[in-house]
C-alpha cells in the first residue's frame, strides 16, 4: 500500500518568498496596466522562479498495513465467584479468542483483571484500570473493540469513552442470571473509637434485594472479638441500632451477622465487620499507705507524673492510739471521707494500691471487705507490704487476705539482695525484658534492695525472687480481678538511683495496666496481622510448648498451622495471604481476628449482575450489552468505522487503519534543469515579443 502527498521545502525564509512574490505581482500588474508587450510571458518567468524557490516535492510512502487489535477484558474479582458466572466468563473468553484468532489482520489482547488481593488499598472491581495500562501499549487507530466478560459490577468506570482516547466499539458480555436476589446487611454508622465501659450504638441495615416491601424481620447478631454478645430482630429495610461496650483498651473487631434471606447469591455480604479501638478515660487510682515512710512521695510521684491519673491517697498519718493532746479541730480541716471511697465510690476506682499497710482500726473490717468484694468482681489491687505484713498486724490478717496470694511465715529479711526475675517471668510480658534484668546465666545490673518479707504462695505466677528464693513479685487471679503482690518495701530504692536504680516505673506501668487488663500485657494471647501478603500469628504463653492453631479462611476453608518458637513465652507462623476478607483463628482456647482488604468489600455490597452502570458507556460507543448466561454468543464482524457496531447475533469489530511506513521516495516538481529552460524560454518569448 502506497501514498503519495505534496510537500514544500521553501530554499529561503518564507518572508522572502511572498516579499518577492508582492514585488513580482505588482511589477506584472503594472505591465498589464500599460498593455506592455511580453507582459504575460514575464509574469511565467516570474512564477517558474517562486515555484523553485517554493521548491515542491511528491513523497510517495510505501506503507505495510498493521493489524487490528481487540481487548477483551475478563472480569475475575469475587462477585464472579457466585454460581455459574466463572465458568460462564471462561466460556466466552474462550469463544471469543477462537472467533477473532479466524479473523484476518486481528490481534487479540487478554486481560485478567478485578483481582485486587494484591492493593489491599483498592476497592470494587477494577477493569479499567489494566485496560488503560493496555492501551498506552497500542497506538488508537488500530484499536478494534474492547469487549468485557464481566457481571456489570465495575467500580472504575469513566465518565466518557472520551477519557479512554479510543474510537471504537464496547461491548459487554454480561454474566450471571435477570432475577437475581439477595439479602445484605449494611453498616450504617458505627463508631472508629470509644471509651472502655462506656455504652456504644452502631446503626445498620438490612435488605432484600430487590427491594421489595418492608415489614419483615431478620436476626441480627453482634459478635466482639469472636464471642456472641447480643442479638435483635432488625426489621428488613429500616435502620436499627445496636449497642455495645468495648471492655478493654485497644482494637476490638465487632462481627455483625443476619440470618439468611429467602434469596441468597452469596452469604459474604451477610457478615459486617467494624474495628473500634477501645481508650481508657482519666484512670481512678485510690492509694492507700498505711504510715509516712521513704517509699511514699516515690509513689506518689510516679502516679502524679502521669496526666492521665486522677490521683486519690489516703494516709494515716497519726494512728487512734496516739494521745498527745492535739485538739481534735487542729487534726485536720475536713474530715477523710473514708465512707464515700470505701463504700459508695469504692466501684468508680481502676486500681486500689496498699502501701505498707496494717490493721490499725482506721478502715474498718467492713470496708476490707468491700475491697475483697471489688476485686472478686472485677477490680485491681496492688499490694506493696512493709514489715508488718509479717506481724499479727497484717492485711492479711483482715477480710482482705482471701485475694491475696502470699501468706507471710512472720520472717523479715533485712540483709542486701539482688531482685532476680524467675523462669516463669522471662516469659511473662510484665517483666520479660526489662532493662537489667540479666537473663539465665547473667545477673542483675540493678541496685539492691534490702528488706523483704518472706511469703508463701498456693496460686498466682511468682515473677519475681529475692532471698533464698523466697517470692518477691506475684501475679495472680481472684474471681473477675486481678491481684498483684509486692513483698518488699525497698523498691523506691531504685527511682533514688541507689547502685545505678531499676526500671521502677517501667515495672509499676506493667504491673498495673497487667492489672487492668490491658491486651498488651496479657500472658495468654493470641494476635494476628497481615504484612507483606503474609498472615504473621503470635501465641504468648506462660506454658513451654509449640501449639497448632486453626485458621478459618473467609471462604470457610479451614487450615491448621504449627507455631515455631519465637522468643520466651512467644511462638509465631506464617500463613500466605490468598482471599480478602475476614480470617479467624483459634487454638482451641483464644480466639482472635484479621482483616484482610476492606473489612466491608464494595464488590459484595450489591452482588447481582446488571448492565445497568456500564450501559450509558457502552451505547456512547456505539457497543452492546448482551446477557450470555442460558444465550448463544454472539460472532465477531468486521466493520468499517461509519457502520452499525452490532446486530442481532453479533457484535462488531471497527476496521482499523493502522500502519508502518516502510520507505520513503521524494521525487522534486521542478528540477534545476527543467526550472532553468522554463524561466529561459519565458524570457526569451517576452523579449520576442517586446520586440514586434
Amino acid at each position: 500500500m502506497n501514498a503519495m502527498t505534496l510537500q514544500w521545502a521553501p530554499l529561503l525564509p518564507l518572508y522572502l518568498i511572498a516579499g518577492l512574490a508582492v514585488a513580482a505581482f505588482i511589477l506584472f500588474a503594472l505591465a498589464l496596466w500599460r498593455r506592455a508587450a511580453g507582459a504575460w510571458w514575464r509574469g511565467g518567468a516570474f512564477a517558474v522562479l517562486l515555484l523553485a524557490l517554493a521548491n515542491p516535492s511528491i513523497i510517495e510512502e510505501q506503507r505495510d498495513p498493521l493489524s487490528d487489535v481487540v481487548f477483551v477484558v475478563a472480569d475475575e474479582s469475587a462477585s464472579q465467584e457466585i454460581e455459574a458466572r466463572g465458568s460462564q466468563t471462561e466460556q466466552a473468553v474462550s469463544h471469543l479468542l477462537t472467533q477473532i484468532g479466524a479473523l484476518e489482520a486481528t490481534e487479540v489482547r487478554l486481560i485478567r483483571a478485578g483481582d485486587t488481593l494484591g492493593a489491599l488499598d483498592v476497592e470494587g472491581t477494577r477493569l479499567f484500570a489494566p485496560l488503560r495500562q493496555a492501551l498506552a501499549k497500542v497506538p488508537r487507530q488500530r484499536v478494534s473493540a474492547v469487549i468485557l466478560v464481566s457481571d456489570g459490577q465495575i467500580h472504575d468506570l469513566p465518565d466518557s469513552l472520551e477519557s479512554l482516547g479510543i474510537d471504537a466499539p464496547l461491548h459487554l458480555l454480561l454474566t450471571g442470571r435477570p432475577d437475581e436476589g439477595d439479602r445484605r446487611l449494611t453498616v450504617i454508622q458505627a463508631p472508629s473509637f470509644g471509651i472502655v465501659g462506656n455504652q456504644l450504638t452502631l446503626t445498620l441495615r438490612v435488605d432484600d434485594l430487590p427491594a421489595g416491601p418492608t415489614g419483615g424481620r431478620a436476626r441480627v447478631v453482634l459478635r466482639q472479638d469472636g464471642v456472641a454478645t447480643q442479638g435483635i430482630d432488625a426489621r428488613v429495610g429500616v435502620e436499627e441500632e445496636m449497642t455495645f461496650e468495648i471492655d478493654r483498651r485497644g482494637a476490638s473487631v465487632l462481627e455483625i451477622e443476619v440470618q439468611p434471606g429467602p434469596e441468597e447469591l452469596t452469604l459474604a455480604n451477610n457478615l459486617a465487620a467494624v474495628v473500634v479501638n477501645g481508650v481508657r478515660d482519666r484512670l481512678r487510682v485510690l492509694l492507700v499507705s498505711g504510715e509516712p515512710h521513704a517509699g511514699e512521695r516515690a509513689w506518689r510521684n510516679i502516679l502524679k507524673s502521669d496526666p492521665s491519673v486522677d490521683l486519690v491517697h489516703f494516709t494515716i498519718l497519726r494512728p487512734p492510739e496516739k494521745q498527745d493532746g492535739t485538739p481534735i479541730r487542729e487534726l485536720s480541716l475536713i474530715a477523710f471521707p473514708t465512707r464515700e471511697l470505701f463504700e459508695v465510690k469504692l466501684d468508680e476506682f481502676d486500681l486500689i494500691i496498699f502501701d505498707r499497710y496494717r490493721r490499725r482500726g482506721v478502715l474498718p473490717s467492713i470496708y476490707l471487705e468491700n475491697v475483697a468484694n471489688y476485686v472478686e468482681n472485677g477490680g485491681a489491687l496492688l499490694e506493696a507490704g512493709g514489715p508488718s505484713f509479717a506481724t499479727p498486724l497484717s492485711l492479711y490478717r483482715t477480710p482482705l487476705g482471701r485475694v491475696l496470694p502470699a501468706e507471710p511465715t512472720g520472717q523479715v529479711f533485712e540483709t542486701g539482695f539482688h531482685p532476680r526475675i524467675t523462669d516463669l517471668g522471662d516469659r511473662h510480658p510484665v517483666t520479660a525484658g526489662l532493662d537489667g534484668g540479666g537473663g539465665a546465666d547473667a545477673a542483675p545490673t540493678w541496685g539492691r534492695w534490702f528488706r523483704q518479707i518472706e511469703g508463701e504462695t498456693d496460686r498466682g505466677n511468682i515473677l519475681m525472687h529475692g532471698l533464698d528464693q523466697s517470692p518477691l513479685l506475684i501475679l495472680d487471679r481472684f474471681g473477675e480481678g486481678r491481684v498483684a503482690q509486692i513483698m518488699s518495701d525497698h523498691m523506691w530504692l531504685w527511682s533514688r538511683g541507689f547502685e545505678g536504680g531499676g526500671p521502677q516505673a517501667e515495672l509499676l506501668r506493667r504491673i498495673s495496666h497487667w492489672l487492668m487488663k490491658e491486651p498488651d500485657l496479657e500472658e495468654e494471647d493470641l494476635r494476628a496481622e497481615v504484612r507483606g501478603g503474609q498472615l504473621q500469628i503470635t501465641r504468648r504463653s506462660l506454658a513451654v510448648e509449640e501449639p497448632e492453631v486453626s485458621v478459618t479462611l473467609p471462604s470457610g476453608e479451614l487450615q491448621k498451622l504449627r507455631l515455631s518458637p519465637a522468643g520466651p513465652g512467644s511462638t509465631s507462623g506464617t500463613l500466605a495471604v490468598e482471599e480478602n476478607g475476614l480470617y479467624r483463628i483459634t487454638d482451641g482456647t483464644l480466639t482472635t481476628l484479621a482483616a484482610v482488604g476492606p473489612l466491608n468489600p464494595l464488590e459484595l455490597r450489591d452482588p447481582r449482575s446488571t448492565g445497568a452502570l456500564a450501559e450509558p458507556l457502552v451505547e456512547e460507543s456505539g457497543g452492546t450489552v448482551r446477557r450470555i448466561a442460558g444465550a448463544e454468543l454472539p460472532g465477531l464482524r468486521k466493520v468499517a468505522a461509519d457502520r452499525d457496531r452490532f446486530g442481532r447475533d453479533w457484535i462488531g469489530l471497527k476496521r482499523g487503519d493502522g500502519y508502518v511506513v516502510t520507505g520513503v521516495l521524494q521525487i522534486p516538481v521542478l528540477p534545476a534543469l527543467l526550472v532553468l529552460c522554463l524561466s529561459l524560454a519565458a524570457a526569451v518569448l517576452a523579449w520576442q515579443r517586446e520586440g514586434h
